[in-house]
């Protein structure tokens, strides 16, 4: 594939926009595990286990896309994948622990903050692989070797090219606050959404409750998932999207629906997607083998093209025609701020939004 191969300084400069650092900031660094390759042992004490289950706040067809390739190249290994909102996942993966049920594998989370909590209960497994061990930079990866970032994406705005003309649409966070736009808009939750919680955090840091207070008046078509959003505009349901994930509205305009990102000039809430193991995998291999085949340059590569996500494999290449990371204006992610406000977003915005 051709494309510019990124370097380290500009995955770096584009981890000091996101300031990834602070997902997996750790005051003392820990001795991680020594990195693991795909064996040939590995791959056949995985297949004798057949399965792995993967919990994951991916859109169904992206993670039944990725299921489907680890099929491909490892037969006889099925993946099982529980889709739902990291909001809600985290609320499972509790329940389920506190019932003695040991369910999940492996899980992909779109709120990085719920690294911190299964990892404060003991409840992740050390793995890195010769990929994140080589090819991912520290800020990318716990230090505990807990979990490594597989994808990081942006919730943007956007609008209907049908429903609004290029010179009106909103450029910014404030412009949304405009009367002409009540009744018009669409967005995700965060009690629902790991996507929307981390955004919505980032939108409070840097505008406070006083924007979000003057946003809900604006009679905002309420959804759950960040993925629906992007839906709703490519049907014209709203013109307006306040929130919701990027990579849903390149993907739309690629298949040739009438909607266009929006950037805003206060800079885009920023997202990384971790994924770990859980030491209590019922299929401890085929985790382990997921985990290294998801973080390998052919699958980044692969997921990156199809999702239109980002990926910060050193050797990965963006696709041309695709926006650069590094030339987007970024709001700071920031999970152990999330995670201790996570309750009170949640509470605040739905007595705001009334929902």
């Amino acid at each position: 594939m051709k494309g510019q191969k990124p370097s380290r300084r500009d995955i770096l400069q584009g981890a000091a926009a996101l300031a990834a650092s602070t997902v997996f900031a750790s005051p003392v660094r820990a001795q991680a595990p020594e990195p693991v390759s795909i064996t040939p042992a590995l791959v056949e004490a995985a297949k004798k286990e057949g399965k792995v289950i993967l919990y994951s706040s991916m859109d169904l067809p992206v993670g039944e896309k990725l299921g489907k390739a680890f099929e491909a190249a490892y037969p006889g290994i099925s993946v099982q994948i529980e889709r739902s909102g990291s909001e809600r996942l985290f609320q499972r993966i509790d329940q389920e622990f506190a019932s003695g049920i040991r369910t999940a594998d492996v899980i992909n989370t779109s709120d990085a903050s719920h690294i911190i909590s299964w990892k404060r209960n003991k409840w992740l497994a050390p793995f890195v692989s010769e990929d994140m061990a080589k090819h991912f930079l520290p800020e990318y990866r716990d230090p505990d070797g807990m979990s490594a970032t597989s994808r990081i994406y942006l919730s943007s705005m956007a609008y209907n090219t049908k429903l609004v003309k290029p010179e009106d649409a909103p450029k910014s966070f404030a412009d949304l606050l405009d009367p002409k736009w009540a009744g018009k808009m669409v967005k995700g939750h965060p009690a629902y959404s790991g996507t929307i919680m981390t955004a919505t955090f980032q939108i409070v840091r840097e505008l406070g409750w006083d924007y979000l207070e003057k946003l809900s008046k604006q009679r905002v078509m309420q959804v759950q998932s960040s993925t629906d959003p992007p839906k709703k505009l490519s049907l014209g349901e709203r013109a307006i999207m306040a929130d919701g994930n990027e990579y849903g509205v390149v993907l739309l305009k690629e298949a040739g629906q009438p909607v266009e990102p929006i950037y805003p000039t206060e800079g885009s809430p920023t997202v990384s997607g971790p994924t770990a193991i859980f030491a209590s995998a019922p299929h401890p291999n085929a985790a382990r083998l997921f985990q290294a085949w998801l973080h390998t340059r052919e699958t980044q590569q692969f997921f990156t093209d199809y999702t239109a996500q980002y990926s910060v494999h050193a050797q990965v290449q963006s696709k041309p025609g695709r926006r650069k990371i590094s030339d987007i204006k970024l709001m700071k992610e920031d999970a152990a701020g999330v995670e201790k406000m996570a309750e009170e977003i949640k509470t605040r915005y739905a007595r705001l939004f009334k929902v």
